[in-house]
């Protein structure tokens, strides 16, 4: 074989795992943050903005 071709090889081997490599595979830690208007309080079970009750 040439060395054209183990390079060749090569680069086609190595490139998928040098890519994956650079992926974030934290999903967990990409969440939005949600913001409501002021007098509002985000409700995780409605999955919306509530009123918050005063007292």
């Amino acid at each position: 074989m040439t060395i054209k071709t183990l390079f060749a090889a090569s680069v086609l081997v190595l490139a998928p795992m040098m890519a994956s490599a650079e992926c974030s595979w934290d999903y967990g830690a990409q969440e939005a943050a949600i913001s409501c208007a002021e007098g509002t309080t985000w409700d995780a079970t409605a999955m919306t903005c509530v009123a918050v009750a005063s007292s």
